[in-house]
């Protein structure tokens, strides 16, 4: 792990940005996995299902993680999703909000919430279209139990480094302007074990590295 911050903060002077916070990709990786980097210091976790997510917290039980839930969340899984993470990043649609807010539990913190954006216009990928976070951001923004934090988007894994890097640069155009609406947004997650340094200097405050630190992950468990 020691190594991969090394690798971000050489990165980050290189381009004269701040160093992103580090997610951990655990997703498909065992609770021993998790427990041995939270040894190491690291408190931020991401995965995309969320009863997977369920039992390795039951297993853990360690205080000061961070869960984020950063798959694709169907509506059906918003009450567990709302009482397990503290944060979920790939909110995209108007009804998550609802619900989410809805089943946030009183007695925990307000939900982190990340926009999830469709920057490359994907027909096989989640997220809305860039047009329509104003409308989601209010949304969000007018729920007690939810916080917007910011963006979150997953461009198109194209060979030529400057068309990733164009679509870095436009979700950072995208979150400026949404800050300068909400101020309470400082997080635009972009970025992954394979071309975190084009986010990193366009601009991205959290990276999601998975492979980078546990290596090639295992088989998708079934569940989801």
């Amino acid at each position: 792990m020691h190594e991969v911050l090394q690798r971000l903060d050489n990165v980050a002077k290189r381009v004269g940005r701040p160093r992103p916070r580090l997610l951990a990709v655990s997703k498909t990786q065992p609770a021993a996995a998790i427990a041995e980097l939270a040894a190491l210091g690291q408190r931020a976790f991401g995965e995309n299902y969320v009863q997977e997510a369920a039992g390795k917290q039951a297993l853990l039980a360690q205080p000061g993680l961070e869960w984020h839930l950063i798959g694709h969340l169907q509506s059906n899984k918003a009450r567990e999703a709302a009482t397990l993470f503290d944060w979920v990043q790939t909110v995209d649609r108007g009804k998550l909000v609802t619900a989410l807010a809805r089943y946030r539990p009183a007695g925990s913190p307000p939900l982190n919430v990340l926009i999830q954006v469709n920057i490359d216009d994907e027909a096989s990928k989640h997220g809305c279209q860039p047009e329509d976070v104003p409308a989601l951001a209010a949304a969000i923004a007018a729920e007690p139990r939810l916080v917007l934090r910011g963006l979150m988007a997953i461009p198109a894994p194209l060979p030529d480094p400057e068309r990733r890097r164009d679509a870095f640069h436009r979700m950072k155009t995208l979150f400026d302007t949404l800050a300068a609406q909400h101020p309470q947004a400082d997080t635009l997650s972009m970025g992954m074990s394979d071309d975190y340094e084009l986010a990193i200097a366009e601009g991205a405050t959290m990276v999601r590295v998975g492979t980078a630190l546990f290596g090639a992950r295992p088989r998708k468990p079934e569940t989801t």
